[in-house]
């Protein structure tokens, strides 16, 4: 039976699964014991296309460590964090021990209340500016974990970065087993993973930036021809910092959403790794990039499907998943 009775536990595993993961790939499992949930890579759905070393993965299994945090602190209860807890299994992400009680703090509650509000919006965004405030707050909410988030247009390097996004985009579209991968994980028909065709964005009649999931039955709608383009970086790109960009892209996808604005992924040069390289000269070489995104006022989009918890979720005692 996995463990979850416990009301705070279930609904930490509920926030969890609502990160978002390359093609929603749903990259994680979650292995329970009592007042401890483990965070496993499942190795088994990383893309061997456009994420073969796995970062992605890693980031989106940070994303969701992100959600357990909160949704624990939310519900009134310490929650430890002990990365790379086991240094023989390296697909053993995390371990989050529920500890005693706690006072959750105005961020945490909002940011926890975000979670179910967060998808990505692939629709044109208005043109309405993003306020200083709201900038200000999603640079620092990548600060509290350690990243460095640049939003493009201040440090003038919109153009340029558009234009890796779009020669990354032009590979991929080339790459015939990146297409055969693509294609298996939009789904035609409603299932609990991938990225379902009602969910994606319509085609484009101008703008910037390449889109990846594209409705082709819809009509076709210009997108923004200025948007707001952030690049998260972290100092090293070791995997347990990938986990913790995952960790830092939630926390600002969050700290957007609570702000009431919408964002959407341009993963495109991160899975190339010349491509990532040269982004990474480009913003100055300090940092590494983990992952490139929009942000702005969003017209109402659509969700994508999680799988339930009961695929998930298993007991620890129960040994390592398959």
């Amino acid at each position: 039976m996995v463990l979850t009775r416990s009301t705070v536990v279930a609904d930490a595993l509920r926030a969890a699964v609502r990160a978002p993961s390359p093609h929603n790939s749903q990259p994680w499992i979650f292995e329970l014991a009592p007042d401890t949930i483990d965070v496993v890579l499942d190795e088994s759905r990383i893309l061997d296309a456009c994420d073969p070393d796995a970062r992605e993965a890693r980031l989106a299994c940070g994303a969701a460590l992100l959600n357990l945090r909160l949704a624990i602190a939310a519900a009134g209860r310490a929650g430890e964090v002990e990365l790379a807890p086991e240094r023989a299994r390296p697909s053993l992400l995390a371990r989050v021990a529920l500890g005693p009680r706690h006072r959750p703090t105005t961020t945490e509650r909002r940011l926890a209340a975000a979670i179910p509000r967060r998808y990505s919006n692939r629709h044109p965004f208005t043109g309405e500016p993003v306020p200083l405030r709201v900038r200000t707050a999603v640079r620092e909410a990548a600060g509290e974990e350690g990243a460095r988030l640049v939003l493009l247009d201040e440090a003038g390097l919109l153009e340029a970065t558009a234009g890796l996004i779009r020669r990354a985009d032009h590979v991929q579209r080339l790459d015939a087993a990146f297409q055969r991968e693509l294609r298996a994980w939009t789904r035609q028909t409603a299932e609990d993973d991938g990225v379902p065709t009602y969910a994606g964005g319509p085609r484009s009649a101008g703008g910037l930036l390449p889109e990846r999931y594209v409705n082709e039955g819809g009509a076709l709608r210009v997108f923004e021809r200025d948007p707001l383009v952030a690049v998260l970086t972290m100092p090293n790109d070791a995997p347990i910092s990938q986990v913790r960009a995952g960790c830092a892209m939630q926390r600002v996808l969050l700290t957007a959403t609570d702000a009431g604005l919408s964002a959407s992924f341009y993963s495109q040069p991160i899975e190339i790794a010349a491509v990532r390289a040269e982004l990474r000269d480009l913003l100055g070489g300090a940092g590494h990039p983990q992952t490139i995104f929009r942000l702005g006022h969003g017209y109402p989009g659509v969700k994508t499907p999680r799988r339930p918890i009961e695929a998930v979720a298993r007991d620890r005692a129960e040994g390592e998943w398959p």
